[in-house]
């Protein structure tokens, strides 16, 4: 017990420390990981600089190829991007490896006092992310050391040795045990820690651990494959082309595994933990090289085996041009287009949240939720255009456009805040099983009619800045006002005699509350058009 309990201990702490490195690098970047990941991935070079850099910032290639499929299914990222981020990830991965390989047991202690006293006692903010590096990198080497300590007693017994080294006669068990221990751990970085822990106390001999490590490379894909569930078919295709790329890169070393048991001996030194480690690292390095040259041809391959055509949401902008920033009121126009743009997903999600709700569906919701990073991001690209606008010098007519416009985006965007705020209240009634009456949904059901008509009568005056169509938002707006209210006393009215629950009366609230803040939006955006903001 003494030895499974250490084990896992061990195993506990390491991951536990890995998490903690990973974090305390994502604090100090901020969202720059991001950004990197959007902008600079148009080569597929690039896109593997790009890859291994991230994931070894945030130390878990897993991590990485999530966000590529959330990139992918947003439209940000193509598959041939996606690829090459995706073998940067197996390379950045291999990082820890490299690190644990070094004998730093007698500094373990020292590494924790340090991470610890700039995490908890520095004024800086950078210098408190540096400790929780470092104290992340302690623990890391502190559960590593245990994992060791732990399998010392299995030196003692013969058939234990002699099973590990089966691995070498039948590599293909070798593998199947590497990738049930990563699907397992959800950690492939874990997983080679524990190889390393068990060959440095001669349980596992480098031919027999090279299999397990090869088993550990297609293991890790499996969480991505898990992201892509609900996604685009896009999205799915990067999935599988990272699970393919590992695949047929273990196969053909799994084949030549003698000569690659002989350059990993070749450029390691004796020490079998650096062996393992850079073997971890020449497997991702060589079967990028391999691949990289056909990525075009890979790709295609990729979309035979998954066929079909895919509409991805634009996440960027799809009118602005900056080409027309010399002349503001083509540039003022182009703007209008895309506000609208922004508009129409804005309505899309009170639309879709209302039926997440009314159908108790998170696959709706979930896109609510994805769709309202698509508003976020073009409220920041518009606003900036916006701003680009008005250094060029404008009439009084246009600048008054210009500063309607900026007051549409804000309302814009507040309509997609209280489409989301409503989708987390359907989230909570599907995750607390709230119950509503029949009464409550139907009511429920008209406010967000009448909203959604006078939403997009505010977008069609946007639009085409209908003045007509503006004055039906006044008077439509006015009705949701009265509507609400109306509502809003027969509901705690009910309340009060008992008649629904007291939790879901206050969801029901909270919901009518979003939907007449959104008239309140609609006329402001039919004030712009009218001329009286």
């Amino acid at each position: 017990m003494q030895l499974v309990f250490g084990l896992l201990g061990g195993l506990a702490l390491f991951i536990y420390g890995m998490q903690n490195m990973g974090e305390g690098l994502q604090k100090s970047a901020g969202d720059k990981m991001r950004r990197i990941l959007e902008i600079l991935t148009g080569v597929p070079i690039i896109g593997v600089m790009v890859g291994a850099l991230v994931t070894a910032i945030i130390q878990s290639s897993s991590a990485t190829s999530v966000m590529v499929v959330g990139f992918v299914n947003a439209g940000l990222m193509t598959l041939k991007q996606a690829v090459g981020v995706v073998m940067g990830a197996n390379i950045g991965t291999t990082i820890t490896a490299q690190l644990i390989a070094f004998k730093l047991t007698h500094y373990i202690m020292p590494i924790i006092a340090l991470g610890f006293a700039l995490n908890f006692f520095a004024k800086k903010r950078g210098l408190k992310y540096l400790g929780q590096v470092i104290l992340g990198f302690g623990i890391l080497l502190l559960g590593m050391d245990l994992m060791k300590t732990a399998m010392l007693p299995l030196r003692e017994f013969q058939g234990f040795r002699d099973f590990m080294a089966n691995f070498s006669q039948y590599p293909l068990l070798g593998l199947g045990v590497g990738i049930f221990m990563t699907v397992a751990i959800q950690s492939s970085s874990a997983t080679i820690g524990i190889l390393i822990a068990m060959a440095s106390q001669g349980l596992l001999p480098l031919d027999a651990a090279l299999p397990i490590l090869l088993g550990d490379n297609i293991g890790t894909t499996i969480t991505a494959l898990l992201a892509s569930i609900g996604t685009n078919l896009t999205a799915k295709r990067a999935a599988l082309a990272h699970i393919m790329f590992n695949l047929v890169g273990s196969l053909i070393f799994l084949l030549g595994m003698g000569f690659f048991k002989e350059w990993v001996l070749s450029i390691s030194s004796s020490d079998i933990s650096h062996q393992i480690a850079n073997a971890h690292t020449s497997f991702n390095i060589i079967n990028t090289l391999l691949f990289l040259p056909f990525v075009n041809i890979y790709v295609k391959f990729i979309e035979k085996i998954l066929p079909g055509e895919v509409e991805t949401e634009q996440f960027g902008p799809v009118f602005l041009d900056e080409r027309m920033l010399k002349t503001p009121a083509i540039a003022l126009s182009l703007a209008n287009k895309e506000i609208a743009r922004m508009a129409e997903l804005a309505q899309r999600n009170v639309t879709d949240a209302m039926q997440g709700f009314f159908k108790q569906d998170e696959r709706i919701l979930k896109d609510v939720f994805e769709r309202e990073d698509i508003i976020d991001n073009l409220e920041e690209s518009i606003t900036t255009y916006l701003a680009q606008i008005a250094q060029k010098g404008m009439d009084p007519a246009l600048s008054n456009r210009h500063t309607g416009l900026l007051h549409a985006i804000n309302d814009i965007e507040r309509v997609g805040d209280h489409a989301e705020n409503i989708a987390q209240m359907a989230m909570g009634r599907i995750e607390d099983t709230l119950p509503f009456t029949a009464q409550a949904t139907e009511e429920l059901q008209e406010m967000s009619a009448m909203v959604l008509e006078t939403f997009a009568k505010a977008i069609e005056s946007l639009k085409n800045e209908d003045q007509d169509v503006a004055q039906e938002v006044v008077q439509l707006e006015r009705s949701v006002d009265v509507r609400e209210k109306q509502l809003r006393r027969s509901h705690i009215s009910r309340l009060n005699h008992g008649q629904c629950f007291t939790t879901s009366g206050i969801v029901f609230l909270d919901i009518i509350s979003n939907l007449e803040r959104i008239g309140d939006h609609s006329h402001n955006l039919a004030n712009i058009v009218l001329g009286e903001i």
